[in-house]
């Protein structure tokens, strides 16, 4: 009985031990924080910033290429210098908040990923009328 327990004890600690690793992806791989940040209800002409976290969960350097909005209003800044495996970058991003209303914008960003060599960010929310 007691070698039955012991077994499944082990059993268990080793599937824990390996769920709880993370897997690293041949090459260079690109995984980040959030894919959706949700602004909420931001005041207007307010600084409507946010960082998304990128992270090289691969084995080999990840180099972003190039960061673009879907229009004008939202501006991504990011880092083209070479991400190392298990290191992080960030990718700034500036919503225009003088347009009243709901928005929903995505940010391409592009890079030598093989998992996702093109990927898609979104920001949404709402900013709220100018207070006059």
């Amino acid at each position: 009985m007691k070698r039955i327990i012991l077994s499944l004890t082990f059993l268990i600690v080793a599937v824990s031990a390996m769920t709880a690793q993370k897997e690293l992806i041949s090459g260079p791989a690109i995984s980040v924080n959030e894919e959706v940040h949700d602004y909420g209800t931001i005041p207007y002409d307010s600084p409507g910033t946010y960082e998304f976290i990128v992270t090289n969960t691969g084995t080999e350097p990840l180099i972003i290429s190039n960061c673009s909005g879907s229009c004008g209003c939202t501006v991504p800044t990011c880092d083209t210098n070479p991400i190392m495996p298990g290191e992080q970058s960030k990718i700034k991003v500036k919503y225009d908040t003088k347009r009243v209303g709901p928005f929903t914008k995505t940010v391409t960003v592009n890079s030598n990923a093989t998992n996702e060599p093109s990927k898609i960010l979104t920001i949404k929310g709402t900013v709220a009328p100018e207070n006059k």
